[in-house]
């Protein structure tokens, strides 16, 4: 019997042995986690002058779709070639920031000098009030079907048709009266005798020209309005040449393109002449830069003199870069 007991106790013994000897069921392991572009730094390519004028324009390139923000405030994206303009004010402060911001949440800033500008004043006297403001009832109604047409073609905004922003002179001839001087008119009212005083802004550049020189497209786009007698203008033509960028025409003798219609850089649109509110034959020229993000608001005129200084401008170019 105690022969029986011992081996009994001796067996218990060696199978709880064994039991705790046995190796135990493997744990699962973790799973492998990889490393995403979000846990490291993300990198970009993209490019802005390190400085402009009152009055310019700002061409940066990036990634194709990248929010762009002047001074915090989305104004426009980078379209599918990686370009994207961005307008500066006469009165832009000195410290200008442009910030481009990628899908990949990658954000480069770039602090640019703004370089200021000065604007004559001028006094033009003797002028027949009717050429500067509507006087007459059916002046006055001329002038406000006009209005509407030019609403419509500025509330277009097209495509760009080229693959680099690079301005040409539109017509061949000198300049005669620059951008940004602030014109004191008065006069007298043919119609109605009355006397005017007006005090307006040149946002335009105008060209000595005789009446029926060719006007080519300084930049490739899209016609948007095409009209030969608008009260102001007499015969214009809007022409978009997409960046929110907008080339009007003013005085034209001819206009021989129809709205929707692609023009490249340097094909003829019409001819200069002396319609409209003139007091002779010259082409105005203006271009208005709208932010292609509606909610930063409708835009305004910039200075064709600089854009004709501009380099020309590429997704691909070798713009300089300003530091971050």
């Amino acid at each position: 019997m105690i022969a029986r007991s011992v081996f009994l106790t001796f067996a218990i013994s060696g199978f709880m042995a064994m039991a705790q000897a046995a190796p135990s069921a493997p744990s699962p392991k973790a799973p492998i986690v990889p490393v995403t572009d979000v846990d490291m730094p993300v990198t970009m390519q993209a490019s802005c002058p390190a400085q402009v004028k009152q009055g310019g324009l700002v061409v940066c390139t990036g990634p194709a779709g990248a929010s762009v923000y002047k001074n915090a405030e989305l104004v426009t994206h980078m379209d599918a070639s990686g370009i994207a303009a961005i307008g500066i004010e006469t009165s832009e402060p000195e410290g200008l920031r442009i910030s481009i911001d990628s899908d990949a949440g990658a954000m480069r800033d770039f602090d640019i000098q703004v370089e200021p500008r000065t604007d004559e004043i001028r006094y033009l006297s003797g002028l027949d009030c009717d050429k500067v403001d509507a006087r007459t009832e059916d002046q006055k109604a001329h002038a406000a079907r006009s209005w509407e047409t030019k609403a419509a073609g500025f509330a277009r905004y097209e495509a760009p048709t080229v693959d680099a922003i690079y301005f040409a002179k539109p017509a061949s001839g000198p300049f005669s009266s620059p951008f940004g001087p602030k014109r004191h008119y008065s006069g007298t009212s043919k119609a109605t005798g009355a006397s005017c005083t007006k005090v307006s802004v040149h946002r335009g550049l105008d060209m000595a020209v005789a009446t029926g020189t060719d006007l080519l497209a300084p930049l490739g786009g899209t016609i948007t309005l095409a009209d030969p007698d608008l009260y102001y203008e007499g015969g214009a033509i809007f022409l978009d040449h997409g960046w929110g960028l907008i080339s009007v025409f003013m005085h034209l003798s001819a206009v021989d393109v129809e709205p929707g219609q692609t023009v490249k850089t340097g094909e003829r649109l019409g001819a200069t002449g002396n319609t409209g509110r003139t007091t002779g034959p010259h082409l105005h020229w203006a271009v208005k830069w709208r932010p292609t993000e509606k909610s930063a608001g409708d835009g305004f005129y910039i200075d064709p003199a600089i854009l004709l200084t501009l380099e020309e401008v590429r997704a691909d170019g070798d713009e300089q870069d300003t530091t971050d």
